[in-house]
C-alpha cells in the first residue's frame, strides 16, 4: 500500500524501474494536458494513482460544435494491468465521443465494443457528460460511477443517476440525465478512491465531508477547488492509507 498521493516503492531492478517510468509517462500522456478554460466553462482535474500507474482515466475537450465534453472512469483492479485496460477504454471512447452522439449512445456503444474482445475479469465504471453553454445544460450518462456532486448556492447534492459498468453485460443501455446549471455552480466528478479514502481511525473520507468542502470551494477556480479538496483529503488520511487510485474532475460555471 502507498501513502496518499504516492510514495513509490523501490524497483526490484533497473530495467523494471525504467519500464515503470515509461508506463507512467505513457499513461500521463493519455490524460488531459491542463485546465480547459473559456468564458463559459472551466474544467480541471487531479490524478493520484495508487501505484506507479493506475486504472483510473479522465479526459475533457471542446467538441466541433462548441459543446464541452468530459469523461471519467475507473477500471476494476490496480497497477499495470488495470492501466492497460484503462488505455483500451480511453482509446475506444475517443473513437466514439466526438461524433455528437447522445451520452447514452456513447456509453452503449462503448459497452458493445469492449465486449467484442472481452478481457476476463476486467470492466470499467464510466461517466460521460457534455455541457452546452448556450443553454447552460449539463447532460450525462453514468455506467456505475459514483454520483457527481453539484454545489449551487449554499446547497450541495448528489446527482443520483447510474447504470451498469462498461464491458460487463451485453446489451446494457443507459439513461440520459440533464441538469440546468447557473453561474457560480460547480460539479465534482470523482472515482470511489476519494470518498472511500480512510483516515487513521478507519473512517472513510465520506460523502458528507466531501459535500461540505465542495460547497466551501464556491468562488474558487476549478484548480483551486481541487487543490483545496485534495489537501483536505490528504490531511484526513494522515496516518491512514490510500487503498485505490484517486481521480477528480471539477466543472465550474464562471460567475458573470
Amino acid at each position: 500500500m502507498s501513502l496518499l498521493f504516492g510514495l513509490e516503492a523501490p524497483a526490484s531492478s533497473d530495467n523494471y524501474g525504467a519500464e515503470k517510468d515509461e508506463a507512467r509517462e505513457i499513461q500521463n500522456s493519455l490524460m488531459p494536458c491542463g485546465t480547459l478554460r473559456n468564458a463559459s466553462i472551466e474544467i480541471a482535474y487531479r490524478f493520484a494513482p495508487f501505484a506507479e500507474v493506475g486504472g483510473d482515466f479522465a479526459d475533457f475537450y471542446v467538441l466541433p460544435n462548441g459543446i464541452a465534453g468530459l469523461y471519467i472512469g475507473d477500471v476494476v483492479g490496480k497497477g499495470l494491468a488495470a492501466a492497460m485496460y484503462a488505455a483500451l477504454v480511453m482509446g475506444t471512447l475517443r473513437g466514439i465521443n466526438k461524433t455528437d452522439e447522445q451520452t447514452s449512445t456513447v456509453l452503449a456503444t462503448l459497452n458493445k465494443r469492449l465486449l467484442v474482445r472481452p478481457v476476463l475479469g476486467r470492466f470499467a465504471t464510466t461517466l460521460y457528460a457534455v455541457y452546452d453553454s448556450t443553454c447552460r445544460e449539463l447532460t450525462f450518462s453514468n455506467a456505475g460511477m459514483p454520483y457527481p456532486l453539484l454545489a449551487s448556492g449554499s446547497e450541495c447534492r448528489q446527482l443520483q443517476e447510474g447504470g451498469l459498468p462498461s464491458g460487463m453485460f451485453p446489451g446494457s443501455s443507459y439513461d440520459t440525465h440533464r441538469v440546468c446549471l447557473s453561474p457560480g455552480d460547480s460539479v465534482l466528478f470523482a472515482t470511489d478512491g476519494l470518498h472511500e479514502l480512510q483516515g487513521a481511525n478507519g473512517d472513510d473520507f465520506g460523502w458528507r465531508r466531501m459535500g461540505e468542502i465542495w460547497t466551501e470551494c464556491q468562488g474558487m477556480s476549478a484548480d483551486e477547488s481541487l487543490q483545496r479538496l485534495l489537501r483536505e483529503a490528504k490531511d484526513f488520511a494522515v496516518g491512514g492509507l490510500q487503498h485505490d487510485d484517486i481521480t477528480a474532475v471539477a466543472l465550474k460555471i464562471p460567475r458573470r
